[in-house]
């Protein structure tokens, strides 16, 4: 099928590039051009599907690069996983990557799930046999025995363990390898936010064989010795940093140089509940870990975005509710769509495929009502959805149409 969509505007996702009265055209998965609305007009033929929608905003499909759909986001999402046999995880996935579609995501990193039903999901999805956003599935993380996680399936110690656990993964069909560097808060007994699970010794090792596998690294480092050690592993992304000392908040300046240096991607995994983080920890901690990301954007660390939806509090239908934290601390709408679309894709490995509005991009499109530069909840008014160029139009979008909501 080969669909033209006009719009008021097209932000074609870097900062600054945008076209007023724009057209995309869509041939299959593919995006064949974009431009004003007159001259990629010329291009359709009588059979071109059109759209004409002068009050919207066209831009790439949003990206959330760090997902866990097999967890539930309710108070023990480990405690209800373990209550659900793989067929009914599976579905419970797959209406979760639903939602995720239905908010304008059209690609995700799923950084640990169950005996790779991510994958099953994910290879459906690519199918057309369910509605939902491309996936990266990363399988079960590797982690420390009885370490964050464990009960994902993938504790592992030592380096040639570390080294067999990444080829085990890489065979049954990962996208990345996710390594709990250090430890977290839905393991209860495990090891702190603070502790390393790994040497650096067995980090090199898991990036030396993922990348002999053509696979990229996604490092959960919460404190600043996992962070400093995931670093100088050289791994690809650095999920969380949160700079968690012994005695309290610590980001070294030569960590974060070495971060910059290497181009190493950086997502904080900020949900919706972001708010929450006074409640929970005290306002200024909570500061605190909402300012760490203006001070790595300022020092020029390459932030991607990522909501950790299914832990407690994350949902998977309101990926914008985590962006506000950027504006909380002072990013502009232009720079936040960056961050979730150009930026997120880089990070991901898949600068050259999606996250532009470009000929030759992946088609990964979302239609908005209203103007996003000027309000970001505008990207909650989801009209339509393109995921590898299939269309998707939400439950809200169709009763707005027809006046039900």
């Amino acid at each position: 099928m080969e669909l033209l969509i006009s719009a008021g505007q097209l932000l074609l996702g870097p900062v600054g590039e945008r076209v007023a009265d724009g057209a995309v055209l869509v041939r299959g998965s593919e995006i064949v051009a974009v431009g004003s609305a007159g001259d990629v007009a010329q291009l359709a033929t009588v059979d071109t599907v059109r759209l004409d929608l002068p009050d919207a905003t066209v831009l790439p499909g949003l990206i959330d690069g760090h997902v866990h759909l097999s967890f539930d986001s309710g108070p023990d999402p480990a405690a209800t996983l373990a209550e659900l046999d793989d067929a009914s995880l599976l579905l419970a996935m797959a209406a979760r990557a639903r939602q995720l579609l239905d908010s304008g995501v059209t690609t995700v990193r799923d950084l640990g799930d169950r005996r790779g039903i991510a994958i099953r999901l994910r290879d459906t999805i690519a199918s057309g046999g369910l509605p939902g956003p491309r996936v990266l599935a990363a399988t079960a993380p590797l982690t420390s025995p009885g370490g964050h996680c464990w009960f994902l399936g993938g504790e592992v110690s030592g380096v040639e363990g570390v080294r067999e656990r990444v080829r085990s993964n890489a065979d049954a069909g990962a996208d990345v390898i996710k390594v709990m560097a250090t430890g977290g808060h839905l393991t209860p007994g495990g090891p702190s936010m603070v502790d390393s699970q790994f040497s650096e010794e067995e980090l090199r090792a898991i990036v030396d064989e993922s990348h002999g596998l053509g696979l990229r690294v996604a490092a959960h480092a919460h404190g600043t010795e996992g962070i400093a050690s995931a670093t100088a592993a050289n791994v690809d992304t650095i999920e969380h940093c949160t700079w968690l000392g012994r005695a309290g908040f610590e980001m070294p300046e030569e960590v974060v140089a070495d971060l910059v240096a290497k181009e190493i991607h950086v997502c904080a995994a900020i949900s919706r509940n972001w708010r929450g983080f006074a409640k929970r920890f005290g306002p200024e901690v909570a500061e605190l870990l909402l300012n760490r990301v203006r001070l790595l954007e300022d020092h020029g660390v390459r932030l991607i975005a990522g909501t950790d939806a299914g832990i407690p509090g994350a949902t998977f239908d309101d990926f914008v509710g985590g962006l506000h934290a950027f504006s909380h601390v002072g990013l502009p709408p232009d720079r936040i769509i960056e961050l979730a679309t150009v930026a997120t894709a880089e990070g991901l490995g898949l600068g050259d495929e999606t996250g532009q509005l470009a000929a030759g991009r992946r088609a990964d499109l979302l239609v908005v009502d209203g103007d996003p530069l000027r309000e970001l909840d505008a990207l909650r008014a989801v009209r339509l959805v393109l995921a590898g160029g299939r269309p998707h139009v939400p439950v809200s979008a169709a009763e707005r149409l027809v006046g039900l909501a």
